[in-house]
């Protein structure tokens, strides 16, 4: 089973290079986030007509996720399921075959004093309850998405400048092993222990790609039973030079289950 993962930064202006994708590659599972569209707006049928199921759930301009893949998703919800704000067009989850998949975009947080940047404190240890409460460790389940956080030194480039940035700060990096703790393996990692390997370059940067300057902000994660059966990981950097790209790029792992 191949499981992709893309951050579209709208799912509308990025669907011929999804779907160019998709043809290359295969996927049996892309999640999507940033979709960036309501949902009477989503280009549906671009996708059923090539083929996929495709499930998805978002708002106007801002956040969405979506799921395409080539069999049809079971137990489909979206959002927390806590009681508090369920933040749909944040989280996906489904079951494809014999693995279940939580597809999330991260608040990114805006700035440190920000209440925006509390709450994604909290998102993140309200998504580790959810796991507790809806998974075991020994599942086979998979964590995918714009995560916004780089987890170690080495997925940001120059990371002595960003000790107080809200997707490198020592409190989000926290937050996020904790949600790892729960029983997580950074499956990219399994495969590429060498640092300058990153999903996310500014728009902002000038010939960020070119010059590596990014960020390793998209994530897919496994629980140790399924993350021994990944035979490779990889970003696609490619779709990141096309014209018009996102600001993140493809990255992907293929499991032998």
């Amino acid at each position: 089973m191949k499981i992709a993962t893309f951050n579209a930064n709208s799912i509308r202006s990025r669907q011929d290079a999804i779907l160019q994708w998709m043809a290359e590659h295969r996927p049996d599972v892309l999640c999507v986030q940033e979709t960036k569209v309501q949902d009477h707006e989503f280009p549906q049928d671009v996708f059923t007509q090539a083929g996929y199921h495709v499930i998805f759930k978002g708002q106007k301009s801002y956040n969405g996720v979506a799921l395409i893949s080539r069999q049809a998703p079971e137990a489909v919800s979206f959002g927390l399921d806590d009681g508090g704000p369920a933040d749909e067009p944040r989280l996906l989850a489904a079951k494809i075959g014999p693995v279940h998949i939580v597809n999330t975009y991260v608040p990114q947080g805006r700035e440190m004093e920000h209440e925006l940047f509390i709450y994604k404190l909290e998102w993140f240890r309200r998504l580790r309850e959810l796991f507790g409460r809806r998974f075991k460790p020994t599942d086979w389940v998979v964590w995918v998405g714009d995560l916004n956080v780089a987890k170690e030194p080495i997925d940001v480039h120059s990371p002595e400048q960003y000790a107080n940035h809200v997707c490198f700060h020592e409190s989000v990096r926290k937050a996020f092993s904790v949600c790892l703790d729960w029983g997580f393996v950074d499956v990219f990692r399994q495969f590429h222990p060498e640092a300058d390997q990153y999903t996310f370059f500014d728009y902002r940067t000038i010939n960020a790609v070119k010059r590596n300057i990014g960020w390793r902000l998209d994530y897919i994660l496994a629980t140790p039973a399924l993350a021994s059966k990944a035979v490779n990981c990889e970003i696609d950097m490619q779709p990141r030079l096309a014209p018009k790209a996102s600001d993140h790029t493809f990255l992907s792992a293929d499991f032998n289950l």
